[in-house]
């Protein structure tokens, strides 16, 4: 009994002289260092203290601007709020702010999918732009700056109305308790930003899912759009096709039309729209004829941007069908979308979306190499993107470059990888500073038959991506290959950085300061769980 009571008084001496510490990790009060210990916050700290923290943990470092210091924060979000009351958090932060996705004035095109969503956003928002409309695009994640989530007629919003608007929605937060998540901050974000910008229409991508998706506060949309469906983030939205599909199907409203893209279980997002009493359900043929498919009954697959400009196009079809029904047309709606006009529209596609860049090197003598650029990150997308390389460059051996999300089906994944590789020294992996990315570890024991591949050089002091990716780049020149960089969104910033594109890209030094918050907030839940 009395080693007991002297082990016991040890760790409570030991416990308060943490508390006390001046060490890096705890520059802020005492009362605020509790936010670190997970089991301390559960039952005393109030979400304002928690946001209160956050900003402060950003703000000690003086090297970042305001603008930085707030997507800092914004990025740590998820470290202290956990989603976990389904919409109810962001229906608190929207009646907040107004409810600025409620108006009457504004007309909302609400997207979801496993693959295609970000691409048939795209179109849509350029075609309405090219009508005239004044057009917010809310899509994700985003490849090199922040800003690429939210735009007004194509151009990424400012980083002043970023801070501003980012720092009122933390004030909110903070003094009405809200600990809203990352994608909830965001999606509040461009709300806000769409009503000030007096936006006439608003094209709006889910994040993951649909039916808890943040963006799923919206009560009226003009239509809902379901790109396609597959297997994806199957713990959280479901382990088969038709459980992903009611998820994908929760965007689906009372009243409001609905449109689906042909790799879907049709029936049943067909039974989900007649539950939730949707006025109308449409497949593409129905909006533009029976598609024609030649000899190939698989020819979409050779380039499946085809089915995102399908989708887009129908999309914007039923857009126009329902604007001219209406009885007295609505100032805002009075411009046409004409068939030339969705024509040229459709044709845009977004960036690393089986982009062709021509990349000069040393080692060649000046004869480029081919470098594609895709986002492809599931199995459904993969083998799309092989079948469209394979058609676009029959004769090309391949040098792939490819990191992954940590949720992301890897095994699949890489195994259609090496299947199309002369031999697995072809495969570049890499990993992405980003906490959600797989590390090369995790990568390796999902598949060990990765092990021939290259990755020994890789590195969180330099990153891993522009190593691999200027060694791929070399490779390829001096073997004639086609170099293609895929997989995650997020080896894509250092990648195209490497490779030279010119572009906005937002500072390493965010990155920097949010891996070393995550890495003392790792630090301290340890030393809470060795007391």
């Amino acid at each position: 009994h009395d080693i007991i009571l002297a082990m016991t008084c040890l760790k409570i001496v030991f416990f308060l002289a943490l508390l006390k510490s001046t060490s890096p990790l705890n520059t802020i009060s005492n009362r605020n260092n509790l936010k670190y210990f997970p089991t301390i916050t559960t039952k005393m700290a109030r979400a304002s203290d928690t946001a209160q923290m956050e900003s402060k943990l950003c703000e000690e470092t003086n090297t970042l601007s305001p603008y930085d210091a707030l997507l800092c924060r914004l990025y740590t979000t998820n470290l202290f709020n956990v989603k976990n009351d389904g919409l109810k958090n962001m229906e608190r932060l929207h009646h907040a702010l107004g409810s600025p996705m409620d108006q009457d004035n504004i007309s909302i095109v609400h997207v979801a999918g496993s693959n295609g969503k970000g691409s048939t956003a795209l179109k849509m928002a350029h075609t309405l732009h090219l009508a005239n409309y004044r057009v917010g695009l809310f899509s994700s994640p985003h490849i090199s700056s922040f800003r690429e989530r939210i735009q007004i007629n194509q151009v990424p919003v400012s980083e002043e109305q970023i801070q501003r608007h980012l720092q009122e929605i933390f004030d909110i937060c903070d003094s009405q308790s809200i600990p809203a998540t990352f994608f909830e901050v965001i999606t509040a974000l461009a709300f806000v930003i769409f009503v000030q910008e007096k936006v006439d229409i608003v094209v709006l991508e889910t994040g993951l899912g649909g039916r808890l998706d943040a963006t799923n506060v919206v009560k009226h949309p003009a239509i809902s759009v379901i790109t396609s469906i597959g297997l994806e983030h199957t713990k959280i939205l479901g382990d088969t096709i038709e459980k992903i599909a009611l998820e994908k199907g929760g965007i689906i409203k009372e009243g409001c039309p609905v449109l689906v893209g042909k790799n879907v279980p049709v029936e049943v997002l067909r039974n989900c729209a007649a539950e939730k009493k949707a006025s109308q359900f449409y497949e593409c043929d129905d909006l533009l004829g029976k598609e024609s498919m030649g000899t190939d009954p698989l020819a979409w697959k050779v380039d499946y941007d085809s089915e995102n400009s399908r989708v887009a196009t129908a999309a914007l079809t039923l857009l126009q069908k329902i604007w001219d029904s209406e009885k007295v047309a609505r100032k805002n709606h009075s411009k046409n979308i004409s068939t030339q006009l969705i024509n040229e529209g459709v044709k845009v596609r977004p960036s690393c979306r089986f982009e062709e860049i021509d990349i000069n090197t040393s080692i060649t003598n000046n004869a480029p190499v081919k470098v594609i650029l895709d986002v492809a990150h599931n199995p459904q997308a993969i083998e799309y993107l092989i079948a469209k390389l394979h058609t676009s460059y029959p004769s090309s051996q391949l040098r792939i470059v490819v990191g992954f999300s940590a949720d992301k089906d890897i095994k699949s994944c890489s195994d259609i990888l090496l299947e199309n590789v002369s031999h697995p020294n072809r495969i570049h992996l890499v990993e992405s500073p980003n906490p959600r990315a797989a590390s090369i570890n995790s990568i390796l024991e999902a598949n060990p038959k990765l092990n021939e591949c290259n990755y020994k050089d890789c590195s969180r002091e330099i990153s891993s991506v522009s190593l691999q990716v200027q060694e791929a780049l070399n490779l390829a020149g001096i073997n004639n290959e086609l170099l293609v960089i895929c997989g995650s969104f997020f080896i894509m910033a250092d990648a195209r950085k490497e490779l030279g594109i010119e572009e906005p890209r937002d500072s390493g030094a965010i990155g920097e300061e949010t891996a070393k918050i995550i890495e003392r907030r790792k630090h301290a839940a340890a030393k809470n769980q060795d007391i």
